[in-house]
C-alpha cells in the first residue's frame, strides 16, 4: 500500500508525473479541482496514450464526490435534487450534523462544501473506501492544496487499503478552499507545517524533494520568488531571463497592446480589453512566455518597500502563481498605468 503526498513547486513537472503512472490497462482515478487542470489531464493522457483507457476516470473532484461518492451509496436514502453551490446560511451552523437541513437546503440541493461531511456523518467513508477500490489500483488528487473544510477530512479518512493513493499539489498555489464550513480546518493553510503534519498523522508518507525544481521557470524567476515572497523554488534550467519593473508610461503601452504578451491583474481582469486574466486564474496554465503582472496598490507599495512577504497570505499566494506562469520574462508594471483601460 502506498499513501503519499507529494509537494511540489510551479512548473516542476507535477501532471506529468501524474500522466507517468497511466497506461493502456490501467486501473486509474484522477480527481482534480480546476476546469483548466480536468481539461489539461485529459489532453495530455490523449497525447500519451491516444485515447482515454477504459479503466482511467478523470472527474472534477464535486463530480467524484457527488455521483461517484454519494449517489450510489446514499442516493436512495437521501433523495437529492443536485447541488448548491452558495455557501449555507450562518444559521445552519447551529443544527445538529445529524439533521438533513444541515446537509440540504429548501429546494432538496445539497450544499456543496457539506457533502464530504454527510458521507462521514453516515458512517459512509469505509463503503467510500471499498468503492474505490473495487474500480482503481491508482487513486491521484491534484491541486490537493486546495482542498479544505470536509473535504481534507474526506482525503485524510480513504483507506490505506487502496493500492496507490497520491496526493500532488503546491501548497503555495492556494488560493481558495474546495469546502470552507465554519471553523473546520480553517488554520490549515496557515503554514506549510500545521498542514503537513495533518497529512502526515493520517497516515501519508511526505516528499518534498521529487518535484522541488521548476522546468518552466528559470533560474532567474526562482531566486526572485523566494528572496522576495519567501516561497522556495528552484530551476532545473541554468538560462537567465529578465526581470523588469516598469516606470515609462509608453513602455507600459506597447506591453499592453502585445498581442503576445499576458496582462494578468489582481481582480476584475474582463474590464480590461485584450490578452488579460486574473492572477489566480492562471493556475494551471503553462502556455506563457512572457508574463505582464500588473500590481495592484497594496502589491506595489509591498513591492517597492522589498516586503513582498508581508502580503496577505491569499494575495501572496496569487502573486506566486502569476509570477510562476512566465516561461521567460516578466513585467511588472503599476495599476495606475492602465487606469485609462478599465471599463
Amino acid at each position: 500500500m502506498d499513501k503519499r503526498v507529494v509537494l511540489a513547486v510551479a512548473g516542476s513537472g507535477k501532471t506529468s508525473h501524474i500522466i507517468d503512472n497511466i497506461s493502456e490497462d490501467s486501473r486509474a482515478l484522477i480527481v482534480t479541482y480546476t476546469d483548466n487542470n480536468y481539461k489539461n489531464i485529459k489532453s495530455r493522457i490523449i497525447d500519451k496514450v491516444g485515447f482515454i483507457p477504459l479503466g482511467v476516470r478523470v472527474k472534477t473532484y464535486f463530480n467524484f464526490i457527488y455521483a461517484f461518492c454519494f449517489k450510489p451509496l446514499l442516493g436512495n436514502k437521501i433523495k437529492s435534487k443536485g447541488i448548491n453551490w452558495n455557501i449555507p446560511p450562518a444559521f445552519t451552523l447551529k443544527l445538529k450534523r445529524s439533521s438533513p437541513k444541515f446537509y440540504l437546503d429548501g429546494h432538496g440541493r445539497l450544499y456543496h462544501n457539506r457533502i464530504a461531511k454527510l458521507l462521514d456523518q453516515c458512517n459512509m467513508m469505509k463503503e467510500v473506501s471499498e468503492r474505490v477500490e473495487k474500480y482503481f489500483d491508482l487513486v491521484c488528487f491534484d491541486e490537493v492544496q486546495d482542498f479544505g473544510g470536509h473535504d481534507f477530512n474526506f482525503i485524510c479518512k480513504l483507506s490505506p487499503k487502496i493500492e496507490s493513493l497520491l496526493l500532488v499539489g503546491d501548497f503555495f498555489q492556494h488560493t481558495f478552499d474546495t469546502s470552507r464550513d465554519g471553523n473546520v480546518n480553517s488554520n490549515i493553510h496557515k503554514n506549510i507545517d500545521t498542514y503537513t503534519r495533518k497529512l502526515t498523522q493520517a497516515g501519508y508518507a511526505l516528499d518534498t524533494d521529487l518535484l522541488s525544481h521548476s522546468y518552466r521557470c528559470s533560474p532567474t524567476t526562482c531566486s526572485f520568488v523566494y528572496q522576495n515572497t519567501g516561497i522556495q523554488i528552484e530551476s532545473h534550467r541554468d538560462d537567465e531571463t529578465i526581470i523588469q519593473f516598469v516606470q515609462s508610461a509608453t513602455l507600459a503601452e506597447e506591453i499592453y497592446f502585445d498581442e503576445d504578451i499576458v496582462k494578468l491583474f489582481f481582480r476584475d481582469s474582463k474590464r480590461y480589453n485584450g490578452f488579460t486574466e486574473n492572477w489566480g486564474a492562471t493556475k494551471g496554465l503553462d502556455c506563457f512566455l512572457d508574463v505582464c503582472v500588473v500590481l495592484n496598490a497594496t502589491t506595489l507599495q509591498h513591492y517597492k518597500k522589498c516586503k513582498l512577504h508581508e502580503l496577505a497570505p491569499q494575495t501572496k499566494n496569487k502573486f506566486y502563481v502569476a509570477c510562476t506562469r512566465a516561461k521567460r520574462n516578466i513585467f511588472f508594471v503599476p495599476e495606475s498605468l492602465y487606469k485609462h483601460h478599465k471599463q
